[in-house]
């Protein structure tokens, strides 16, 4: 091709050459300052779809960790009553059959019969502070307890209602109702605000009615407990899950910052000599005058 000043084409390939080593530095120094290989689905279309899709899972993951952990609060508030209860029910036994004696004397009942009341009191107390954000467990009426569990639609089809996939914790009913029910034998009544053991026959009955109370109170404490377990377990699960997801999403879009930054030297040398060819190629049609000096 012969010279001319018109046409520079050693300048038009060098500044082609530079433009793309800039466009490539670009790139390389905004996946250094966002610390992604995909941030726009200018990027990879495919990769920022899948990407976006797991970062909603994982924000409901989130939320399904609070529920949980809301209910875990509510359900070891609940825990931690029942077992003091069984505790009490456990020591109020044992003062229904020391009053049981027929041969004790009345100052030695009446003294039984007085903690036996300061033991019952307290179960009400418990019952009544077992309360955590409003829900109370052991309290009747005080509420259930309903948590999500998993991001699971468990709607029967997929035009129904979203039917999240949730957990309950029922109410164990462990308060004392106002007055205690005496059978005319042997003691299968409940026990009652009012209940005393002040004489042998009441004594006799306590310890009939404290019998049937443990073993309805063993079956809610397994309940409570269970229902806590399987909180737990799940808030464990929910914990790994999330951990999993975020690693999957810094699969697809993070980048190797060791890798850009060798990019960055490479490209950073390339621009420079990039400017010094297009510096030459500019000055090419300079020669042309030699040509046409006398």
């Amino acid at each position: 091709m012969g010279m001319s000043v018109n046409t520079n084409v050693g300048a038009m390939t060098a500044l082609q050459a530079l433009n793309s080593t800039s466009k490539g530095l670009a790139t390389v120094q905004s996946r250094i300052n966002s610390g992604l290989n995909v941030s726009s689905t200018k990027d990879d279309s495919s990769a920022f779809s899948i990407a976006q899709n797991l970062r909603s899972d994982l924000g409901g993951l989130k939320a399904v960790t609070s529920s949980l952990q809301r209910a875990k609060s509510v359900t070891d508030v609940a825990v931690s009553g029942a077992e003091q209860i069984s505790d009490v029910v456990n020591q109020m036994k044992t003062l229904a059959k020391q009053s049981s004696d027929d041969g004790i004397s009345a100052d030695s009942r009446t003294a039984y019969n007085k903690d036996f009341t300061a033991l019952r009191d307290q179960i009400t107390t418990i019952v009544n502070s077992a309360n955590f954000n409003g829900t109370n467990l052991l309290k009747t009426g005080g509420g259930t307890v309903s948590a999500l569990q998993s991001l699971t639609n468990t709607a029967a089809t997929a035009t129904d209602t979203y039917a999240p996939d949730a957990l309950t914790v029922a109410n164990a009913e462990l308060d004392l109702p106002a007055t205690e029910t005496l059978s005319a034998g042997s003691g299968t009544g409940v026990l009652g605000q009012n209940s005393q053991i002040d004489t042998a026959a009441k004594a006799k009955q306590m310890v009939d009615t404290l019998d049937t109370m443990t073993a309805s109170l063993a079956g809610k404490l397994s309940d409570l407990g269970s229902a806590a377990r399987k909180i737990d377990n799940q808030i464990t699960f929910t914990s790994k899950l999330s951990d999993t997801i975020e690693s999957g999403i810094g699969n697809l879009v993070d980048a190797d910052l060791a890798k850009e930054s060798a990019k960055l030297q490479a490209l950073q040398v390339k621009q420079q000599l990039g400017v010094q060819a297009l510096s030459i190629a500019n000055q090419a049609p300079q020669t042309i005058t030699s040509l046409f000096r006398s």
